[in-house]
């Protein structure tokens, strides 16, 4: 299964605690920046691995990756040992075409000064898996005299050349040199890398320089040497030494003090449509799906302003993709927008899920689609925030410019030849607005993404808990990783309140997650309610992906609490 892709900010609110929830018609206070006293937010974000600091001109810290540029945030130092989902080797292996430290935590395999295999990409994309290669890294001016490198039925001869550092092998050089950034060289004889998993043994003269041996290999997935042998491949328990190629490899990064608007859907629609209205520069904006006619209005107002604007959407959204879609897009395209569309088959994530927008200098992250019935106002309680920092800003941009600029990404004239499109959903209804935005002052706010580091430091948080976790989804898989851990913290004496969406194609399963929550409650008499949220005045449905810690942090992004929540990750 491959990842999703999601983007999630954690903030801490400075002097100011989260409003208290009681029962299901006070639903909309958790994780409201409109209520008194509402503290955090948090955004999903792929990007986390641990990493150790560099000397920097103007003494931040840095960190390496197929991330086009440097994170401008600080990188979170004290991740638990497992909360990185990406092998470290991803962000290393394949170096982009600008340049960036090497502030990632060296692996043994990354750290060992004689040549070895560093990672094998043997189910490519292409027909017949033409250039399929391995990496092999060498120290400064290693001449390959006399090299070979042989699965046991094929030999092939790694030709003269003197190298440094690593270069890429492979029989068909010109398709490789496609798909890497590294010098290739061209193999002599015949060599195949088995897709369903192999041995490779690189031999000099005869003498065997290195051994490793893969598993059954998914489309389009490298797999990345971690460990300091053939059999240790890799030093992080749990960790899948196998990641797509091209997707980021992040760290958790943190921001200090700044300002920020909290806000609450349906209640306060005009948020993202005032930002989008005052932007100056640029704009970036993010999303799984995109069918807000509002929206879509403010940005061609911003082209005629001479703003620069890009838009990303999710290729192949469950249900497909609506018409108003396609007319909205072309529009936007028509009149000078970038508007792009990520997905197919082997694509780096299986869904681009992230709902987030880079105006200027501020950042704007939902849990809500940009449709009528998201931040358009008109269905879901969704959680929302505004920050106004330029570092989080331009470290959201690049994740953007990773996304967009990645191998299977489409522009949409080209992508709507071939796509299907469904009728638009009738027009949802209105609601009144009973919390206005909030400013409000953050102590600290972390950037997460999924894949690479969200589900970490999200365990991290909910382990960390001391009084009290207040959770509000549109479902929870039954077996994900963050339930159990809401659990946990329930059974060592901490408040734990669970509210989820009872709309018809979530009752039945939500229904079964209570049953399960209540059960252990009355079992074990832990501190732990949990409920069904029935529409009502003042919302449709609950889409928000949302939790509030200790009441003041608060964790808000794309993120959906499903089962083996590290795979299902989309980028949001």
């Amino acid at each position: 299964m491959r990842p999703v892709l999601a983007v999630f900010l954690v903030i801490a609110l400075l002097g100011a605690s989260v409003g208290t929830i009681g029962t299901a018609e006070t639903v909309e206070t958790v994780g409201t920046a409109g209520t008194a006293g509402t503290a955090s937010v948090s955004v999903d974000s792929s990007t986390s691995h641990r990493h150790l600091p560099v000397d920097s001109s103007d003494g931040r810290l840095e960190m390496a990756g197929v991330f086009s540029g440097e994170f401008t945030g600080i990188p979170l130092q004290d991740v638990r040992d497992d909360s990185r989902a990406c092998p470290v080797g991803a962000a290393t292996a394949f170096p982009d075409n600008s340049p960036l430290s090497d502030a990632v935590e060296m692996s043994e395999s990354q750290s060992r000064t004689e040549p070895h295999v560093a990672a094998v990409y043997p189910n490519p994309t292409t027909h017949g898996n033409v250039g399929e290669f391995f990496v092999l890294k060498v120290p400064a001016r290693t001449r390959f005299e006399n090299w070979t490198v042989t699965d046991g039925h094929t030999t092939a001869a790694i030709p003269d050349a003197t190298v440094s550092g690593p270069v890429a092998l492979s029989m068909d050089p010109d398709e490789t040199a496609s798909m890497t950034t590294l010098e290739v060289l061209e193999l002599e004889g015949h060599l195949w890398l088995a897709a369903d998993g192999d041995t490779l043994r690189v031999l000099q003269g005869g003498t065997l320089v290195d051994e490793v041996t893969y598993d059954r290999a998914r489309t389009a997935r490298v797999w990345y040497r971690s460990g300091s042998n053939a059999t240790d491949v890799s030093t992080t328990p749990g960790q899948d030494a196998w990641w797509p190629r091209g997707a980021t490899c992040l760290p958790v990064a943190t921001y200090g003090e700044t300002a920020g608007t909290a806000f609450v859907l349906p209640d306060a629609p005009d948020v993202a449509r005032d930002r989008i209205a005052a932007a100056e520069d640029r704009i970036r904006i993010a999303g799984y799906t995109f069918t807000s006619p509002e929206i879509s209005t403010a940005l061609e107002d911003a082209l005629e302003r001479g703003v620069d604007v890009e838009i990303l959407v999710e290729a192949g959204p469950v249900g497909g993709a609506s018409e108003r879609t396609d007319e909205l897009l072309t529009e936007l395209e028509s009149q000078g927008a970038d508007v792009y569309a990520l997905g197919g088959p082997g694509a780096r994530y299986r869904y681009h899920h992230p709902k987030y927008a880079v105006v200027d200098e501020t950042v704007l992250v939902t849990t809500e689609n940009w449709s009528p019935s998201g931040l358009g106002g008109a269905s879901s309680r969704g959680w929302g925030v505004v920050v106004e920092n330029r570092a989080l800003a331009r470290d959201l941009e690049g994740v953007f410019r990773a996304d967009a600029d990645g191998w299977d990404v489409t522009p949409w004239a080209e992508h709507r030849k071939s796509a299907t499109f469904v009728e638009p959903d009738p027009a949802p209804g209105a609601y009144p607005t009973v919390h206005e935005p909030e400013p409000v002052a953050l102590e600290r706010v972390e950037l997460l993404l999924a894949p690479d580091n969200a589900e970490g430091r999200l365990l991290e948080l909910l382990e960390g808990a001391e009084e009290s976790i207040d959770v509000t989804q549109a479902s929870i898989g039954d077996d994900a990783s963050v339930l159990e851990a809401t659990i946990e913290a329930a059974e060592r004496g901490v408040e734990v309140r669970v509210l989820l969406d009872a709309s018809w194609y979530n009752e039945e399963a939500n229904h079964e997650v209570i049953e399960r929550l209540e059960t252990a409650a009355a079992r074990d008499d832990l501190p732990l309610e949990a409920r069904l949220v029935e529409p009502g005045e003042r919302f449709e449905k609950i889409h928000a992906k949302g939790v509030i810690v200790d009441g003041d942090t608060v964790v808000l992004g794309s993120l959906n609490w499903k089962p083996n929540i590290r795979l299902v990750f989309q980028r949001t």
